[in-house]
């Protein structure tokens, strides 16, 4: 029997293009397998020994004597290559339209109407890096006390302010303004609080980004979870990607390491449910960077840790770690990657080194998790549990 279900999300850490990445600009995308050819051997022995170098595609990796996971790789339906568009999904939602993009900025009737309500003007309103756009018009916005507007090749509308010039406050209610109106056909995935300090030119971000995002157009499995009764633990930006939906207790992190000090935490407190993770260093910090080097570390030290995190599991537990789609750094572009996403569990209850193969969706880990907890809602999609239980 499990009894709760760790599902942990490696941000951006794909493993290879889609059938249709190029329809995304992403031909040659393979954000694991193309560091490794750039910067080397991967170090990750706990990965492998839970199967992720059997996984097909995955060829650049050692394949230990014994497995103890099962392994798999799953595949992306829903329209788009953003971070709500993967959560959702793999909690049960695909979306057959993607969110809105402007590469452009946003149009007039938009930052109009959003001028009007923040009672203030604007800078920027162009696509951007947000540590390039505060390097550029920091100062300006130090000066005039305008909030910065931008965007990326996301669905996002982000307001970058400098903390002592704009309080968080103040910024986090200008961005529930902005949500508030972006919304029917200009309704992107997340407006995002990105606040900052320091002086020019040595601006930097700080950890009080805060996102506001769509409400889950459909119900996802964290929905059915609570409904029924049962905790739904959300750790990083979980929260904010599923709009506070579905979830009963929540905590935000600083880093990979704190995610991971919280989920454990949370092994602690919970005898039943679900803990949802999302570690977000791999995506912010080194794949939207172009950062290889950066990216391989990270993805080592996160091997390094799962030990202290597995030790914690019962033998009712099951741990899922996969992606939510890829950001490769080797490739030229900054943005998202459509990739595959890999699907490793382990648990004492499961069966070991079970090849799960090419999942149709991520919307199996929502099937899966409602088998598990005897949950009638069909999500679309196919259980793997029938798979992996003995």
């Amino acid at each position: 029997m499990i009894n709760r279900v760790i599902l942990v999300v490696l941000d951006s850490v794909g493993i290879g293009e889609l059938p249709d990445a190029a329809c995304y600009g992403d031909q040659g995308s393979n954000t694991v397998g193309n560091i490794v050819k750039a910067c080397g051997k991967l170090d990750i022995p706990n990965l492998c020994r839970l199967g992720f170098g059997k996984i097909e595609g995955v060829d650049y990796l050692d394949i230990p004597p014994r497995i103890y996971g099962c392994y798999g790789r799953m595949t992306e339906v829903s329209k788009g290559k953003d971070t709500i568009t993967g959560h959702w999904e793999m909690a049960g939602i695909q979306l057959k339209e993607p969110f809105p993009v402007y590469p452009s900025g946003f149009p007039c009737e938009i930052i109009d109407e959003f001028k009007a309500a923040a009672g203030t003007d604007i800078l920027g309103n162009y696509a951007a890096s947000g540590t390039e756009i505060i390097k550029v018009l920091g100062q300006e916005h130090v000066n005039t006390g305008y909030p910065i507007v931008y965007t990326s090749a996301d669905s996002v509308f982000q307001i970058a302010a400098h903390e002592d010039i704009i309080s968080l406050g103040r910024l986090y209610d200008m961005c529930k303004q902005a949500r508030g109106i972006l919304k029917g056909r200009h309704g992107v995935g997340r407006v995002v609080a990105r606040p900052f300090t320091g002086q020019y030119p040595d601006f930097r971000r700080t950890g009080g980004r805060r996102d506001f995002s769509m409400e889950p157009v459909s119900p996802t499995i964290l929905d059915e979870l609570q409904q029924k009764g049962l905790p739904v633990a959300a750790v990083g930006k979980i929260e904010d990607i599923f709009s506070r939906r579905g979830i009963t207790e929540a905590v935000h992190t600083s880093n990979n390491q704190h995610g991971m000090e919280l989920t454990g935490e949370y092994l602690e407190k919970l005898d039943r449910g679900l803990i949802f993770t999302n570690l977000v260093d791999f995506d912010m910090l080194y794949g939207h960077r172009n950062n290889a080097p950066g990216y391989k570390k990270a993805i080592e030290e996160f091997d390094a840790g799962l030990d202290g995190l597995t030790s914690r599991l019962r033998d009712d537990d099951l741990l899922i770690i996969t992606a939510d789609h890829g950001c490769d750094p080797v490739t030229p572009s900054t943005d998202h990657s459509r990739e595959y996403v890999p699907l490793l569990l382990y648990g004492r209850n499961i069966k070991p080194d079970v090849n799960l193969g090419t999942r149709e969706t991520f919307s199996d880990i929502a099937c899966t998790i409602a088998e598990i907890f005897d949950i009638p809602y069909k999500f679309p999609g196919k259980s793997f549990f029938g798979e992996i239980k003995p």
